[in-house]
């Protein structure tokens, strides 16, 4: 039994953030039940990544909402939304990530809804939160990420603003989201009464650079400093980046410069005794060490440092992970069918007592499952 096993979580949302939350807690055991448009559904059937679509609906849907249910309903029309409304009283979470304002014209709002059904978690997604001047701007990951300064943490110095290439903003906020629902659930357990959680992409980004942040909010308030090249971390010193070797790219974390400098035989650095330099004098030092490792393969220099104990990696790209034995070991895919098609996926990532949790189940068509929860509602 999956601990979230015997909870319905209603899904009025689209795209990213809140239907990746709906995706976990799926995978954890709820039954999540998408409340979709009549006929073209959500939006993010049609939102494809490099323009992929499989069996109508798009790789990127296919990939955030398997192992979900759906129930078509046009919000507009009071028959379906006096249903919804049914569905509403019984479920124990729903979800949203709309416009502020939109779930008040059509009756759904928090203080609608808990009217309805005091038990039940509230959880609602923003771009920016529900005040301030950015209120009812578009919350799209790219368009956060710039605003909230992350851009200015990848690349080397000279490159501009450079976006982390994965919708990082919608997933790190539908993670929160599960953080708030599953806290809020707990606390229902212990007093029967629901609650009301609030998430936004701004926000959630803005946490994810706590670390940064706060350096810059303790140093003067100086901005961050990439590297002029091998940059992986603006405010770390010295050796820590990814470098060219002979053959591909080896990865330096945290690490004594003096100590690797040795190991390696590369005298040049050995100037660099004060650490407060492997700082001041990061890009100096980072070139010295690149030139020197572009003399021998990468497998030279790892068997060199790891023997010794220092962090470092390859460099991988997807072909030689999933290449790799421990791709294997992990057994990270799976597929997932929908009518004969099959679909190569990832799995949910956490383990319940040795157990990895798997859901077969592939994304819904548009109203596949109208008929069995009318059903329900009518033998309630």
């Amino acid at each position: 039994m999956r601990p979230l096993e015997g909870l319905t979580v209603l899904e009025f949302a689209q795209y990213m953030a809140a239907p990746s939350a709906g995706l976990r807690l799926a995978d954890l055991g709820a039954r999540v039940i998408k409340i979709e448009r009549p006929k073209s559904g959500e939006g993010g059937r049609q939102l494809a990544i490099k323009n992929l679509f499989v069996d109508g609906d798009s790789l990127v849907f296919h990939t955030i909402n398997r192992n979900k249910q759906s129930f078509a309903a046009d919000l507009k029309n009071p028959q379906d939304l006096a249903t919804v409304r049914r569905l509403v009283a019984r479920a124990d979470v729903l979800t949203h990530n709309f416009r502020p304002g939109v779930m008040e014209k059509i009756g759904l709002h928090w203080e609608a809804v808990r009217q309805l059904n005091p038990r039940i978690v509230y959880g609602e997604v923003t771009g920016y939160g529900s005040e301030g001047p950015w209120k009812d701007k578009p919350g799209q990951d790219l368009l956060v990420q710039s605003l909230s300064g992350l851009t200015w943490l990848s690349g080397n110095a000279d490159q501009g603003p450079v976006p982390m290439g994965i919708a990082v903003v919608d997933i790190l906020c539908g993670s929160h989201l599960v953080q708030g629902i599953l806290a809020a659930l707990i606390r229902r357990a212990k007093t029967g009464t629901g609650a009301h959680i609030e998430v936004s992409l701004l926000e959630s980004i803005l946490d994810f650079q706590f670390e940064v942040i706060t350096t810059h909010l303790a140093d003067g308030g100086r901005l961050p400093q990439r590297s002029k090249r091998f940059n992986a971390h603006a405010y770390l010193s010295a050796p820590y980046g990814v470098y060219p070797t002979k053959d591909g790219y080896l990865a330096l974390a945290m690490g004594d410069l003096i100590r690797i400098a040795r190991l390696i035989g590369c005298h040049a650095l050995e100037v660099y005794g004060d650490s407060g330099t492997w700082f001041t004098r990061r890009d100096e030092i980072q070139q010295i060490l690149a030139d020197h490792l572009r003399a021998r393969p990468t497998a030279h220099w790892l068997a060199v440092l790891q023997a010794a104990g220092v962090w470092c990696s390859d460099v991988f790209d997807y072909a030689r992970l999933l290449a790799h034995e421990s791709w294997h070991a992990l057994g990270m895919d799976q597929v997932v069918r929908r009518d004969g098609v099959e679909i190569h996926t990832t799995r949910c990532p956490i383990r319940i007592n040795n157990q990895i949790l798997l859901s077969p189940k592939a994304a819904p068509r548009v109203g596949e499952d109208n008929k069995r929860i009318l059903e329900e509602l009518d033998h309630a």
